[in-house]
């Protein structure tokens, strides 16, 4: 080949490269591993709390991926039929700079904000960033190129605050315990609890959920059973980029299949106010004496949309019972459809009767586009074999303003 031939072909490769965007072609994703603190577990025990100002990458950049599990001192997975993950949360904080602490439980009221995601539910429900339950080992949490999730933007942040963060891990050591399934749906029998964590009573019609499996509450025990205490973590990998004019932010919305939402009227117009209650509770179809549809419960709720945008990315959170959840337009045409993956062995991942995992949407860019006041009808499926507490239907959504 001539020399002037070589010349052209470089030419053309050094020009089809600087098209490329940075994302396809020299931009480095970071990875990195944290630990939380010590949780401290005995059989039965439940342990839920917030850990304030953990490890997390800094700086103007932009999260691809958030993967978590809980594993034992020496780093091995601790299967779910040991440790149950009820949930992890990682929830954004802006506290004022220079006091010494983001314990914000240790703090006035004034010198912390919430940096929550971007709803639809009332502030202080559902406000996380990332997710997940029993699942989370199995549930693809990438967000694909050239998106992102935005922090430490400098213009987001209060003045006088730093942004730091917070993980609440809820885990329940279900060794030895009388009734697993009725321990991780928190039934309130099993934990012998007639209050709630701040003391105040229950309704007598509150037959299970988080109120009954708070921090410090003991699920009952076998006769006889005896184990030993142990420490676990919750080891959370995190992957991120730099952020540049390349990436696109996306926004993170939560919807919930119990949202008691309704339109109200002020001076700034037409709004919605999104009740959520988070958690449900299903009868038995043989105790209601109901078996049509062979005995799966299927709950919905009609949404309107509060804002616009192109979805990139969709997956459903339930429990064990879980039959699957959609979010679709008025007319029947879904949007996203998750699935659960039960678990078929022993290996933690694959944990025979519990949802290990959710299926996922990515659709093609531009394919999935909501404008605001269009109604979504998100559903929520569960096996109603048995009577089931502390359900939940949640659905995310990464939406992007824009496409590349």
């Amino acid at each position: 080949m001539k020399s002037s031939s070589l010349g052209w072909l470089f030419l053309v490769a050094i020009l089809v490269t600087s098209s490329l965007p940075l994302s396809q072609a020299s931009r480095t994703v970071n990875t990195s591993v944290f630990l939380s603190p010590k949780i401290e577990l005995e059989p039965g025990l439940v342990s839920n709390k917030y850990y304030f100002g953990v490890d997390f990458p800094r700086g103007h950049i932009a999260l691809k991926n958030f993967n978590a599990e809980i594993v034992d001192e020496a780093g091995n997975p601790v299967p779910l039929y040991d440790t149950y993950l009820h949930h992890w949360l990682v929830v954004r904080i802006f506290v004022r700079k220079g006091l010494g602490t983001s314990d914000i439980s240790k703090l006035n009221s004034s010198d912390y904000i919430f940096g929550r995601n971007s709803g639809i539910c009332n502030d202080g429900v559902l406000d996380q960033f990332f997710g997940l339950g029993s699942e989370t080992r199995r549930t693809a949490t990438r967000i694909p190129d050239p998106y992102g999730i935005e922090t430490g933007n400098p213009a987001e942040i209060p003045s006088g605050f730093e942004e730091t963060w917070a993980i609440n891990v809820h885990a329940i050591d279900t060794r030895g315990v009388e009734d697993t399934v009725g321990c991780i749906e928190c039934r309130c029998d099993l934990y012998n609890v007639t209050s709630d964590a701040s003391g105040s009573p229950l309704s007598p019609n509150y037959k299970g959920g988080l109120q009954c499996c708070y921090d410090g509450r003991r699920c009952r025990m076998k006769e006889g059973f005896n184990g030993m205490n142990r420490t676990v973590y919750l080891r959370y990998t995190v992957e991120w980029v730099d952020m540049d004019t390349s990436i696109i932010p996306v926004k993170v919305y939560i919807f919930d299949v119990t949202d008691l939402w309704k339109r109200t009227t002020n001076s700034t117009g037409i709004n919605s106010e999104h009740n959520c209650q988070v958690e449900y509770d299903i009868e038995s179809c043989r105790a209601t004496g109901s078996t049509k549809n062979a005995c799966i419960d299927d709950k919905r709720v009609s949404l309107e949309m509060p804002f616009s945008g192109y979805v990139i990315y969709g997956v459903g959170h339930q429990h064990v019972g879980a039959a699957g959840s959609s979010l679709s337009w008025q007319g029947g045409r879904v949007l996203c459809s998750s699935l659960p993956i039960y678990g078929t062995g022993e290996k933690a991942g694959n944990e025979a009767g519990y949802v290990v995992g959710m299926s996922t949407c990515y659709p093609k860019p531009g394919s999935v586009k909501i404008s605001k006041g269009d109604t979504l009808i998100l559903e929520s499926k569960y096996s109603n074999m048995k009577q089931h507490t502390g359900l939940m239907g949640l659905f995310y959504l990464l939406v992007a303003d824009k496409l590349p």
